[in-house]
């Protein structure tokens, strides 16, 4: 689009939205690289299911070793670091109306924190750690709070496509 185009009301939300997402994800990251012993300690639980049930048919699927606990969060700090800088970029495209990237980078990003919230927290860490039993360290309604907003906002991304006539 040129810059002389007017703006859609899909293209603004898209950019609104995307904005959010960036700010909100941004926020996340700089959080658990700031204070990073909060989450450290979220992550341990999980991943040592120290306050689940202690089903002994899923215990042997607890990871204890400290040094692969602090590895997987370092990995979710520089996931989330990169989506958000990966949303940051999609957000200025759309402000510079550069609606076709703007899209496909928007959606990368949403995609990337739809991957870590849905298949990593919920699926990985919900199911497969039993987060769903901890009364104390269940990160289950946060995770799918962030991947539905994700989920609308690449709903309303995709919706600023091309259409063909028909």
């Amino acid at each position: 689009m040129s810059a002389s185009t007017p703006r859609t009301a899909a293209t603004l939300a898209a950019t609104l939205l995307t904005a959010t997402v960036a700010l909100y994800i941004a926020l996340v990251a700089f959080g658990n690289i700031t204070d990073f012993g909060t989450n450290q300690q979220f992550v341990q639980h999980v991943l040592a299911m120290d306050t689940t049930f202690k089903d002994d048919d899923l215990m042997w699927r607890a990871v204890t070793g400290k040094g692969l606990q602090d590895a997987a969060y370092v990995v979710i700090i520089v996931w989330e670091t990169v989506a958000a800088l990966v949303l940051v970029y999609g957000t200025w495209l759309w402000v510079r109306r550069d609606d076709g990237r703007a899209r496909r980078v928007s959606t990368y990003g949403l995609l990337m924190l739809m991957v870590l919230f849905g298949a990593g927290f919920i699926a990985v860490g919900g199911e497969w750690f039993a987060m769903w039993q901890s009364k104390d360290w269940n990160g289950l309604e946060a995770a799918t709070r962030v991947f539905l907003l994700s989920g609308v906002v690449l709903v309303v991304v995709q919706l600023t496509g091309e259409r063909s006539a028909t």
